[in-house]
């Protein structure tokens, strides 16, 4: 983040904007505290949403936040990524993270209490203290030197239990602080246990308090190395249909199947699975911090939209309050009609139905509300802020590209993030087109033999087969063309438009692996070179 890039923006008339941004979240806080916080502070946004954003909202590193039921191996997933013990870790059987751990980078280690979070301003917690004393109890940041701390933070949560009883006494929002958390987060990671799939009631009200993220949720079926192929696959399928029901979105959330701990697997038939799933999310986690600024930027248009209906319906129930007489009957008439007021704030602005709040949640904050207190329509400040969304963010995105071409590749570093990498053991070393890749001979020469025979019955010339000849033999695979053509730009080494014995053998090999359900390689790589084309 050294190199910082400059970008100018520029009003609509032409004129230019003294202001310039050093940066993209520099711009976003510009563009908050100017054009969208009056309209939000207008219309008492933060008592119905969310609290105003702080300036460490957009400069905090990207937050990846573990949610699930108890002992789903919530802190034991946040220890495998670290490979490190951080503190006030507790892990066992029975519910044991009682409280939000925010895990972050620190040069020493220690814990932060929550009443001394809330009040630091370079920590982006401060508008938590809101839940009161009976949350910031339960929450604490546990600061460590760790790798894969330097370019995200994680947050541990509470495991969530099954039950009635335990809803009744955590003694304040639990869904409600899930929410605050998810709408500041990059991910949302929801982990399930393979062996108990029981989603309780508690969750799944947790898991509908995180809608409007599903953008960032993933979900990850831990455990599964403790059953085997058979039922592991019944349980996806279960899992798949109890979240169908809860999320309720068309698209399928990515579910992320393995065992996210260091111990040796149970049951070891799936390992290639396990191996290539975690490669996934490995680099979904990893691609965050080159993502983070893009997803300021949208969190920051969601935001802006709700504001805006926000407003309309504020200043709709101001304008038909009367002046004397009669206005509790007429409030309470309007919370009763809201769903009318909906509808018709829809028709007359044009805006789409997603992007209203929840009616139900609406009527219960807007009965304790006075409504002579709300404000009537101001156009200048929904001007604003359409300016901003029309012109404003659209110049943000061409510095957010410009900003993420002149950084060198952020990913996050260290953990278990490394052991992915390191030979033999990269996910996919030694298969497919990296056959034989530490082995002295060619690989191609174990079944050239029974190549060569096909070679020979194709009427060779000085010992080369023409195109013509080739391609004959080569659509046996029922391989499309466009593959088929890449193979023959690989077999073909000394690009002399004939294949030899070897290059023919090469070919051959290439499609084999193609059939095997591998990708070939952009470039021949060099353990494939026949040996005899080696030295050109």
């Amino acid at each position: 983040a050294e190199q910082q890039v400059t970008g100018t923006m520029f009003k609509r008339d032409g004129k230019k904007d003294p202001e310039l941004f050093q940066n993209v979240s520099e711009g976003l806080k510009k563009l908050y505290r100017t054009k969208l916080f009056p309209l939000e502070d207008t219309y008492r946004f933060h008592d119905f949403h969310s609290p105003a954003l702080e300036d460490a909202d957009f400069d905090n590193k990207p937050m990846v936040l573990l949610v699930g039921q108890y002992s789903t191996g919530k802190t034991t997933f946040i220890r495998h990524l670290m490979e490190q013990d951080f503190p006030g870790m507790r892990i066992g059987p029975e519910p044991t993270t009682d409280s939000f751990i925010a895990v972050m980078h620190g040069e020493q280690e220690g814990l932060i209490p929550g009443n001394a979070l809330v009040v630091d301003p370079k920590k982006p917690f401060r508008k938590l203290n809101a839940f009161g004393n009976a949350f910031l109890n339960r929450f604490v940041c546990a600061q460590m030197p760790n790798a894969v701390l330097e370019s995200i933070s994680i947050i541990d949560t509470p495991g969530i239990l099954s039950g009635e009883k335990q809803r009744l006494s955590r003694g304040y929002d639990f869904a409600a602080v899930l929410e605050w958390f998810a709408e500041r987060v990059d991910r949302i990671i929801l982990l399930f246990d393979a062996h108990k799939l029981d989603i309780s009631d508690e969750f799944s009200e947790v898991i509908r308090a995180l809608k409007n993220h599903e953008d960032k949720m993933r979900v990850v079926l831990n455990k599964a190395d403790q059953i085997g192929t058979q039922q592991l696959m019944r349980v996806y399928g279960a899992l798949m249909w109890s979240l169908g029901k809860i999320v309720g979105t068309p698209e399928v959330i990515r579910v992320y199947i393995g065992s996210f701990w260091a111990q040796p697997l149970l049951v070891p038939d799936n390992r290639k699975l396990f191996e290539a799933e975690e490669q996934d999310l490995f680099k979904d986690i990893q691609g965050l911090p080159r993502n983070a600024a893009l997803r300021k930027l949208n969190d920051l248009i969601k935001r802006a939209r709700l504001a805006k209906v926000h407003a309309y319906i504020i200043s709709s129930l101001k304008k038909e309050m009367p002046n004397m007489f009669g206005k509790d009957n007429k409030k309470k008439e309007l919370i009763a009609n809201l769903g009318e007021i909906y509808t018709r704030i829809e028709k007359e602005h044009q805006i789409s139905p997603g992007d209203f709040p929840k009616l139900a949640k609406m009527q219960e904050i807007l009965a304790n509300q006075d409504f002579s207190k709300f404000q009537v329509v101001k156009p200048k400040l929904l001007e604003a802020v359409e300016d901003m969304l029309a012109n404003d963010i659209a110049k943000l995105m061409t510095l957010v590209r410009q900003e993420e071409a002149a950084m060198p590749s952020q990913s996050v570093q260290g953990g278990a993030f490394e052991g992915t990498m390191n030979g033999p053991f990269g996910h996919g070393y030694g298969e497919g087109a990296g056959e034989g890749i530490d082995e002295l001979e060619w690989v191609v020469a174990r079944d050239k033999p029974t190549y060569d025979e096909i070679f020979y019955t194709l009427s060779p010339v000085n010992g080369k087969v023409s195109g013509a000849m080739a391609k004959k033999e080569m659509v046996k695979s029922k391989l499309p063309n466009t593959v088929l053509g890449k193979i023959w730009k690989l077999a073909d080494v000394d690009k002399d438009g004939f294949l030899d014995d070897e290059e023919f053998a090469l070919a051959n090999h290439l499609i084999k692996v193609k059939l095997e359900g591998h990708e070939l390689p952009t470039d021949l790589p060099e353990h494939l070179i026949p040996p005899s084309k080696r030295g050109l």
